[in-house]
């Protein structure tokens, strides 16, 4: 996946936001201030405690046994969840707390060091590794209030190898011990999806082929005043599935919109946040919704989260199942397309809710 040649983007200046809050706590840059429309509404505070408990969440341990009654109960929650949310979150996923831990600790190490030295592995305009901020490709674009730090785990060849750090020591380590954890977590995911679809549960494996995976570190710092920045603009997300990992005591920022209202998601302890991208969107004949959601901010803590993106291989034909699309009761919504040439769309453009599906859609 080449990026766009860099001499083509002019992005302007992109204040790192730790070091803004170390030099002028109490200020927001005019590029980050969003306009009153783009901050949406967001549900009361009473209603978001209802809704807390709403989102759906999927034990995995019930799905370990198939043929039993938890085994149907927890597939058709998750269909459910798919369907109605385009988020879930899964528990008893499996992956060890010690694991978990230690990819938190070295990415927050890694974000704690100066600047210069996080400044060797630069996101460059028009990419989407490295260091820096993403999706940005104009002078006047608004900024999100947040730094990320973005890799290409697999396979080998969308690594770019000079990103990934020397400092902290054990980062390169905890990461591919971690990334393989979520690897096998996406496999499962997949099965079960594929199951909650009628479909075999090996469907989805065999069409992705050497899927890709991705992962971005996002950190958002307090910010002075929460109610006029975002920590990340809305999106839904161009991969089959994501997972994300909030890292303890971290501030609740996740929003998904829901019935055009922005609502809160708090991850449970020890639980990983899904959701549904695109590529299932797709795949689905839209049966599976993925869904636009963003990042907000907090006037005193911060937030640390580690995302993963497990997506069909770049070479895939990406189109509508054939067991999921019925010319009378279900025609087909989506035209077919190359992954690869799909993820070059998503990533050349600033994120905008979900149009970054909108070319692939037929209309009637």
């Amino acid at each position: 996946m080449a990026p766009l040649p860099i001499s083509s983007i002019r992005v302007g200046q992109i204040d790192d936001v730790q070091e803004l809050i170390k030099s002028k706590p109490n200020k927001v840059p005019e590029r980050f201030i969003r306009e009153e429309y783009e901050r949406g509404v967001v549900v009361s505070s009473l209603k978001t405690q209802h809704l807390h408990h709403q989102i759906p969440v999927i034990d995995l341990s019930k799905l370990s046994k198939p043929q039993n009654d938890d085994f149907f109960f927890e597939i058709l929650k998750l269909s459910q969840a798919c369907e109605d949310w385009g988020f879930f979150q899964v528990i008893n996923h499996g992956i060890e707390v010690e694991v978990v831990e230690d990819v938190e600790k070295v990415a927050k190490e890694f974000f704690d060091m100066p600047l210069e030295e996080k400044k060797k592995y630069p996101m460059e305009p028009g990419t989407v590794q490295g260091y820096g901020q993403a999706f940005i490709f104009s002078e006047d674009q608004k900024l999100d209030w947040c730094n990320m730090f973005a890799l290409g785990v697999h396979p080998p060849q969308i690594r770019n190898p000079k990103l990934w750090p020397s400092k902290p020591a054990r980062f390169s380590e905890s990461l591919e011990g971690y990334s393989k954890e979520i690897r096998e977590l996406c496999k499962r995911l997949l099965k079960y999806i594929a199951i909650s679809l009628g479909l075999k549960e090996e469907r989805f494996e065999e069409m992705f082929g050497e899927a890709v995976q991705a992962v971005r570190m996002n950190y958002y710092p307090p910010c002075s005043s929460p109610d006029l920045v975002l920590g990340l603009s809305p999106h839904s997300d161009g991969s089959a599935l994501t997972v994300l990992q909030q890292s303890k005591n971290s501030c609740v920022g996740l929003q998904i919109l829901k019935d055009n209202t922005w609502v809160p998601v708090k991850p449970l302890p020890n639980a990983l946040v899904i959701n549904i991208g695109d590529t299932i969107e797709v795949l689905s004949n839209g049966k599976y919704k993925s869904v636009e959601h963003r990042a907000v901010t907090n006037r005193e803590k911060e937030r640390l989260t580690i995302v993963t993106f497990y997506a069909p291989n770049y070479e895939v034909k990406i189109e509508p199942m054939s067991e999921l699309v019925d010319d009378e009761t279900n025609p087909c919504k989506y035209r077919s397309y190359n992954h690869g040439d799909y993820s070059y769309h998503y990533v050349s453009n600033k994120l905008q809710g979900k149009k970054s599906l909108d070319f692939a859609k037929i209309l009637n």
